[in-house]
C-alpha cells in the first residue's frame, strides 16, 4: 500500500473558508450542527481531522471540543454566510424540485395511459418544458399562494 504524506499550507482565511466548505458539506450528506449523532460515519474521521486543525492554523475560535473530545464547528461558523448559502441551497432545491415533479406529474396525466415508455420523446421534453416554465412563472409571481392540495382526489 502506497503512503502519501501530504503538506499543506493555508492562510486563516482559507482554513476558514474550508471549514465553511466541510461545513456545507457535511450539511448536504444528513450532519446538522446541533446534533453530533447526524455525522455520517463515512466522513466522521476526516471531519474530526480537519477540524482539529483549527488552532495551528488559527480558528481556534471556530471550533469547540464536545464532552466526549470530538471536534465540532460553533455557531460563528455555521451562522452567518454558510447558513445564508444553506438557506439559499433548501430554497432552490425545494422550488426545482416542485417545479419539476409538478411538471411531470401534469405532462403524464396530459398524455394518458397509452403513453407506453418511461423515457419521454425529444417532442414531449420540450413539452415538459413549458410546463415547467409555466410553474416557475407562477411560483416566482406568487410563491404557494395559489397552490391547492386536493385531498382523496383530483380536480
Amino acid at each position: 500500500m502506497l503512503h502519501c504524506g501530504m503538506k499543506v499550507s493555508f492562510t486563516t482565511k482559507e482554513y476558514t473558508r474550508l471549514l465553511e466548505l466541510l461545513h456545507l458539506g457535511l450539511y448536504v450528506a444528513g450532519a446538522r450542527a446541533d446534533d453530533p449523532a447526524t455525522m455520517p460515519e463515512r466522513y466522521a474521521d476526516l471531519a474530526q481531522k480537519a477540524f482539529g486543525l483549527a488552532e495551528p492554523f488559527g480558528c481556534a475560535d471556530l471550533v469547540e471540543i464536545d464532552v466526549n473530545g470530538q471536534h465540532f464547528l460553533n455557531e460563528k461558523l455555521t451562522g452567518g454566510v454558510a447558513q445564508e448559502k444553506l438557506e439559499r441551497f433548501a430554497e432552490d432545491l425545494f422550488w426545482g424540485e416542485l417545479t419539476a415533479r409538478l411538471a411531470e406529474r401534469d405532462l403524464r396525466a396530459e398524455l394518458g395511459a397509452t403513453k407506453l415508455s418511461e423515457e419521454f420523446t425529444d417532442e414531449e421534453e420540450e413539452r415538459l418544458q413549458a410546463v415547467e416554465d409555466s410553474y416557475w412563472r407562477e411560483f416566482e409571481t406568487s410563491g404557494v399562494d395559489h397552490l391547492v392540495v386536493l385531498r382523496g382526489g383530483k380536480g
